[in-house]
C-alpha cells in the first residue's frame, strides 16, 4: 500500500531555470511530480534582485495561487501591475497573462492550483518596457 503523504524540501527539488537557459533570472522548483501529486501543482520560485522574468504566462484552465515568502517586487497582469510583498497571496485567474519582477531583495514565491496537464502557454518578452 502506498504511503498516503510524501515530505520533500523544496530546496531539494531540480532548478528547472537553469535547464532551460534563465538561470541569470529565477530558480525555479516544480514539486508536484516529485511529491506524488496528480491533482495539484506547486513550484517554489526566486527572482533573483532586480530582474524581470523574460517571459509571461497564462493558462487555459488552471487558476493559480502565488504567496510571497520572502523579498518583494511587482506582477503585471494583463495591464494592471501591482506591488507584492511579504504574505502577499495573489490568485490569478486562468486566462490572465501573469510576470514577476523582483526588487531589490529578490522575490521568493511559492505557486500552487489545479495541474492541468499540456495547459500553459509561454509568451517570450510579454512585459517591456
Amino acid at each position: 500500500m502506498a504511503t498516503p503523504y510524501t515530505l520533500k524540501k523544496l530546496t531539494d527539488v531540480k532548478d528547472s531555470a537553469e535547464q532551460f537557459g534563465y538561470g541569470e533570472f529565477q530558480e525555479a522548483r516544480f514539486a508536484g511530480k516529485e511529491l506524488g501529486a496528480t491533482d495539484t501543482g506547486v513550484a517554489h520560485e526566486r527572482v533573483k534582485p532586480n530582474q524581470r522574468l523574460p517571459f509571461g504566462h497564462r493558462h487555459e484552465n488552471a487558476e493559480e495561487i502565488y504567496v510571497v515568502i520572502a523579498g518583494s517586487g511587482r506582477a503585471k497582469l494583463d495591464d494592471d501591475i501591482i506591488d507584492l510583498g511579504p504574505l502577499d497571496a495573489l490568485r490569478v485567474a486562468p486566462a490572465v497573462t501573469r510576470c514577476f519582477e523582483a526588487g531589490a531583495d529578490g522575490l521568493e514565491l511559492i505557486a500552487f492550483g489545479p495541474h492541468h496537464k499540456g495547459d500553459g502557454e509561454i509568451i517570450q518578452g510579454w512585459w517591456s518596457d
